[in-house]
C-alpha cells in the first residue's frame, strides 16, 4: 500500500461548508471548476482614482468598459437585479447584475454565488444614485469556489491567535492588516533606495554557519547530511559582511534574515529581519548619523511625516537624537543612584537582587562592572526611553567586537538606539585588530564553559581574515520588525510580521 499517495481533504461536518461543497460537485460536472482563462484588464483602487470623481452623466457618455476580478465581500440580491462589492489586491468595487444587461441565466447562476467566492466581471462604468461608482455588468464569471465562509462582516476575525495563525484570512477581512503589511513592504523599499543611494552594495551572505557568531545569542542547530557535520542557522550576518570589507568592498549591506532559538514576547521572535550594513572609514559616530538620517527619512518617506503616534503617544523622529552613556542614563530615569554607586560591582550586583531581576546567581558573580551597570540599566532606564535616544560607549566587557575607545581601554566606541523602549538599532567602530578580536573571542569561549549559553564561540577564520587586514569601519544592524512597529503603530511584532512562530496545531 501506498501511504504517501494524497489523502482527499477531511470532510467538515459544518453544514455551510457542506452546501458549497455540493455546489462546487454540480460545477465540476459541467466544465473546468477552477479556470484560469480570466485576465482583469482593470483594478478597483486604480478605477476610483480615475472615475471616483466624474459626473454620472459624463460617466454613462464616455462609456468606460472595464473588465476586473475579485472576492466577493458582500452582495445584495434583489429580485431582478443584484449587487455585489468585489475585492482585488487594491480595493473594492460594486458590481451591478441584472437580467435586463447580464442575462437572466447568468444572473440566476450569480444568485448561488457566495461570499468568499472569486468572480470575473466585464462591463461599463456608471454610479448609482448614491453616487457609488458601480460596475454594470454585461459578463460575470465565477472563477473560484470558496468552500470555507468568510467571518462575520460585523465582528471580523476577532480572536487574536487565529489572526497570526490563520493569516489568509486575517488579510481577507481586517484592512489595518492588509494596509500594515503594504507599509512595511514600502519601508523596506525605502530602506533599500536609501543604501544605495548613500553608495552602498547589497550582498546576500551564509544562513548556514559552520559557527554561529556576530550577536551574543542562542543559535537553531541543525545537521548537513553530505558534510556530516553540524550547522547553525545564523543569528547575524555580521562577521561575512566584514570579510567582504577584508576583500575590499568599502560599503556593503544586507536585508537579511536571523534565527535566534529564543522566547517568544511582543518584540521577540525566532526569526526576524534586519539590515545590516558597513563602511570602510566611517567610525560609529558616523554611523549614528547616518542611522539618524535613514530612520528619520524612512519614517518621512513610509509614512509621509517623521512625527508619528505609538500606541496613543507622540513620537517625534524629526528632532535631533539623544545620546547618552549607560550611567548617564540611569542616572537621567532613576537619579538617586550615585556616580560612586554605579562604580561599585559589590553595590550593583546587591541592588540587582534586590530588584529582582532576572539574572541567575551565577550569573551575576560572573558578571563585570560593564555587565552589571548594563544589567541595570536594563531594569530601570531601559523600558522609559521613549523618544529616540542613543546609548554610547559600552563596556569591552559586553561588545566583544566593538573597537575600543582609545581614551579608555575599558570602554568601546559602541552605541544602542532605543526608541519607545525598544532596541532598534546597535553599532559601533569596528574591531579590526586580529590580536584583540582572537583575546575577545577567548574569552567569550571561557564565558560559555562558564554556562553563558548565549556567548560566542572562536571563530577562527574570522581572526584570519583580519589578519589580511580590514580597514577602519563602522557597522550597524537595525531592527527590520521594530522598526515597522513604530512605523505602523502595531503593539506587538507579530503584528508586523506575515507569519509568526505559534505551536504547531498538530
Amino acid at each position: 500500500m501506498n501511504t504517501d499517495a494524497p489523502h482527499p481533504p477531511a470532510t467538515d461536518d459544518s453544514h455551510l461548508i457542506a452546501e458549497r461543497r455540493a455546489k462546487l460537485s454540480a460545477l465540476r460536472e459541467v466544465g473546468p471548476a477552477f479556470p484560469n482563462d480570466f485576465k482583469p484588464a482593470h483594478q478597483a483602487m486604480s478605477l476610483q482614482a480615475l472615475h471616483g470623481g466624474d459626473e454620472p452623466d459624463a460617466l454613462e457618455a464616455a462609456d468606460v468598459r472595464v473588465r476586473v476580478a475579485g472576492r466577493m465581500m458582500l452582495k445584495r440580491v434583489m429580485g431582478k437585479a443584484s449587487f455585489a462589492t468585489l475585492q482585488d489586491g487594491t480595493g473594492r468595487i460594486q458590481i451591478h447584475v441584472s437580467n435586463d444587461v447580464t442575462g437572466e441565466e447568468a444572473h440566476a447562476a450569480f444568485k448561488h454565488y457566495d461570499l468568499g467566492d472569486w468572480i470575473g466581471c466585464e462591463g461599463v462604468l456608471f454610479k448609482t444614485r448614491t453616487g457609488e461608482l458601480t460596475i454594470r455588468a454585461e459578463q460575470v464569471r465565477l472563477l473560484v469556489k470558496s468552500l470555507r465562509p468568510l467571518p462575520d462582516k460585523f465582528h471580523g476575525l476577532e480572536d487574536v491567535e487565529t489572526r497570526y495563525r490563520q493569516r489568509y484570512v486575517d488579510l481577507i477581512v481586517t484592512p489595518e492588516s492588509r494596509e500594515r503589511f503594504a507599509l512595511r513592504s514600502k519601508a523596506i523599499a525605502a530602506l533599500r533606495n536609501e543604501m544605495l543611494a548613500a553608495g552602498f552594495m547589497e550582498v546576500e551572505t551564509p544562513m548556514l554557519h559552520p559557527i554561529p557568531g556576530g550577536a551574543a545569542a542562542k543559535p537553531f542547530t541543525t545537521h548537513h547530511n553530505a558534510l556530516d557535520q553540524q550547522m547553525y542557522l545564523r543569528i547575524a550576518p555580521e562577521l561575512y559582511l566584514k570579510r567582504l570589507l577584508v576583500g575590499g568592498f568599502e560599503r556593503v549591506f544586507e536585508i537579511n534574515r536571523n534565527f535566534r532559538n529564543e522566547g517568544l514576547s511582543p518584540r521577540h521572535n525566532p526569526e526576524f529581519t534586519m539590515m545590516e550594513f558597513y563602511a570602510a572609514w566611517w567610525t560609529y559616530r558616523d554611523q549614528m548619523d547616518f542611522t539618524e538620517a535613514l530612520i528619520r527619512n524612512t519614517a518621512q518617506l513610509t509614512c509621509g511625516t517623521a512625527v508619528l503616534t505609538h500606541q496613543g503617544r507622540t513620537l517625534d523622529l524629526s528632532a535631533p537624537f539623544a545620546r547618552l552613556t549607560l550611567t548617564q542614563a540611569i542616572q537621567k530615569h532613576a537619579p538617586d543612584y550615585t556616580d560612586a554607586q554605579l562604580a561599585d560591582d559589590g553595590f550593583l550586583r546587591g541592588e540587582l537582587r534586590r530588584l529582582d531581576a532576572d539574572h541567575a546567581p551565577h550569573k551575576l558573580k560572573g558578571m563585570g562592572l560593564g555587565a552589571l551597570q548594563l544589567a541595570l540599566f536594563e531594569e530601570v532606564a531601559e523600558h522609559l526611553l521613549w523618544e529616540p535616544t542613543f546609548i554610547v560607549d559600552y563596556p569591552v566587557e559586553v561588545s566583544p567586537l566593538a573597537r575600543a575607545a582609545d581614551a579608555d581601554a575599558n570602554t568601546t566606541e559602541r552605541f544602542e538606539l532605543f526608541i519607545t523602549g525598544r532596541e532598534i538599532a546597535n553599532g559601533f567602530s569596528e574591531l579590526n585588530d586580529p590580536e584583540d578580536q582572537a583575546a575577545r573571542f577567548q574569552s567569550q569561549v571561557q564565558a560559555k564553559e562558564a554556562g553563558d549559553d548565549e556567548a560566542m564561540y572562536f571563530d577562527a577564520d574570522y581572526v584570519r581574515a583580519l589578519e589580511y587586514g580590514m580597514p577602519p569601519a563602522g557597522g550597524c544592524g537595525i531592527g527590520i520588525d521594530r522598526l515597522v512597529m513604530l512605523l505602523t503603530d502595531a503593539p506587538s511584532i507579530r503584528d508586523v510580521i506575515l507569519f509568526p512562530a505559534l505551536r504547531f496545531e498538530g
